[in-house]
Order: C-alpha cells, then sequence, then structure tokens
C-alpha cells in the first residue's frame, strides 16, 4: 500500500466550487494514501474535528501504459466511492494549473471513475471560469422522489452518476433536507442524488440538492447538469442553448451541445494548504 500518513503529517488543500467544498490530496505515485481508508476520509471532512468538506479529491497521476493523465480519486464525506463530481473536477483542474501539473492554455484531460473529461480554462491558472466537457447524460426516464409523505413526480438522468430532479412550487418544499429524500430503490439501487426545481425565467432555474453520501450541499455541478437536461427536455429546447442554474452557494452555466455532450462553466478556488495527521 505504501507508506501512511502519521503523527508528522502529509499535505493537503482546500477548495471549493461555489462553496461546495473539498480537501484536496495531491499523491502523484499513489504511494502516500494507498487505497485511502474510508476512516480517514470521513476524519478529514469532519467540519469540527478534521478540516471539512463535501468530499475528498485524491490527485493521483495514471501510470503511462493507462494514458498517463492525471485521475481524480474522488470519495464523498461518508467515505463511499464516486463516479463524477462537477465541481470536484474544476476545483482539481484548478489545483493542477496552480501546481504547473497541466497547462492552462490547452484543453486538459482529466480520469474519473466515469471516464476522460476535457477541461477549458477561460483565464490563466489562477483566474477565470472552468469549461469541464461532462459527456453524454443517460435519460432513465421517470420515477418518484419524496420528502416526509410527499411525493414527487422526478426524472432519472445518468451525468456519470444518477440524479432524480424534481420539480417543485418553492424550494421550501425539500424541507430541511437533513435526511436523504424517499426515492424508488428498484429504479437506484446504488442510491441517487435528488435534486428539486424551481424555474426563475427563460432558460434560468434555482435549485436544492441532497447528495448521495454527503447529505444537502451548497451545489453540485452534475446535479446542476441534470437539471438542464431535464429542463430542456421538458421545454423543448434545441441544443446550444445556455441555461443558469442557481444553486445556494453560486451560478453554473450549463449548455448542450448538438453532439449531445453536456457543457458545464463555473469557477473553481484552491483557498488555503497546509499539512495534516489526520
Amino acid at each position: 500500500m505504501g507508506e501512511q500518513p502519521g503523527a508528522v503529517g502529509y499535505p493537503f488543500l482546500k477548495g471549493h466550487g461555489i462553496r461546495n467544498d473539498f480537501v484536496i490530496l495531491p499523491d502523484p505515485d499513489g504511494s502516500v494514501h494507498g487505497d485511502l481508508p474510508l476512516e480517514r476520509v470521513r476524519a478529514l471532512c469532519d467540519r469540527r474535528a478534521g478540516i471539512g468538506g463535501d468530499g475528498v479529491l485524491r490527485v493521483v497521476r495514471r501510470p503511462e501504459a493507462e494514458g498517463g493523465r492525471w485521475f481524480m480519486d474522488y470519495r464523498n464525506a461518508d467515505g463511499s466511492l464516486a463516479e463524477m463530481c462537477g465541481n470536484g473536477i474544476r476545483v482539481f483542474g484548478r489545483y493542477l494549473a496552480q501546481a504547473g501539473l497541466v497547462d492552462p492554455a490547452t484543453a486538459v484531460e482529466v480520469d474519473t471513475r466515469d471516464g476522460v473529461k476535457v477541461l477549458t480554462f477561460s483565464g490563466g491558472a489562477a483566474d477565470g471560469e472552468i469549461t469541464v466537457d461532462m459527456g453524454v447524460p443517460r435519460l432513465l426516464g421517470p420515477t418518484e422522489v419524496g420528502v416526509g409523505e410527499r411525493r414527487y413526480d422526478a426524472l432519472g438522468v445518468d451525468v456519470g452518476n444518477p440524479h432524480a430532479v424534481a420539480f417543485v412550487d418553492d424550494l421550501a418544499e425539500a424541507g430541511t433536507l437533513r435526511e436523504a429524500p424517499w426515492h424508488d430503490p428498484a429504479f437506484f439501487p446504488a442510491g441517487v442524488n435528488v435534486e428539486f426545481v424551481v424555474r426563475r425565467g427563460e432558460h434560468h432555474v434555482a435549485m436544492r440538492v441532497h447528495e448521495r453520501g454527503s447529505g444537502e450541499t451548497e451545489a453540485c455541478g452534475t446535479g446542476a447538469c441534470a437539471v438542464m437536461v431535464a429542463v430542456a427536455e421538458a421545454d423543448g429546447t434545441p441544443p446550444e442553448v445556455d441555461y443558469r442554474i442557481d444553486l445556494l452557494g453560486g451560478t453554473l452555466t450549463i449548455r448542450r451541445t448538438a453532439a449531445g455532450h453536456v457543457l458545464m462553466t463555473g469557477p473553481a478556488v484552491v483557498v488555503a494548504g497546509g499539512t495534516t495527521g489526520l
């Protein structure tokens, strides 16, 4: 497994994409953290006894035989593996650029559990928004979600990870979201991210999200992509139209191309760094 971190500590950074925050663990050759035990992820993400975050981004290099790309090893706050994280990959890209590990003047390919994602930087290493080609989403069909005794029609959308998008009259209908919303376990046997959506105007919506493995977060990039797809399907919107998606932590711009790819654009910031023995 390689050397494990101890009392002397190991490096970390902290970053966020519209207040969806992450602990970043540089581990280029995979020798520091090994398989990253669930207990360590939980300790790092603990907001009172740890660093605090919605998840952990481990930065590791793929072998040349596998393309030599940087791999985003993402874990939810509860330690579970996640296929993809939209805000996380922008933060991941920002770290790579600031650390001089990639050239932000060119398109950057990053490996994830949902395949290779392509990042484009609108500014330099430290500034500007980042656009991510999230690939082609899959519509999973109609389903239901619920809060308490209430049930809502929803559309299942796969954006590398599963989502259920429900339209509501008021975002307060989602309640506190301390508990995961009800979902059909036969439809989503591995759990699901749930988005509640209200319309704000033409090509403009607002949302709240409960993330599988993390609880309610102030933003979810894959969730915003799923919402855009669900709203565009409901509206019959043609390709190449920007949607504004307002989340608790900020705003993302999402577009579906003529080829069916979803492009997500938003900010990403690395705010701190240090060492920890957790």
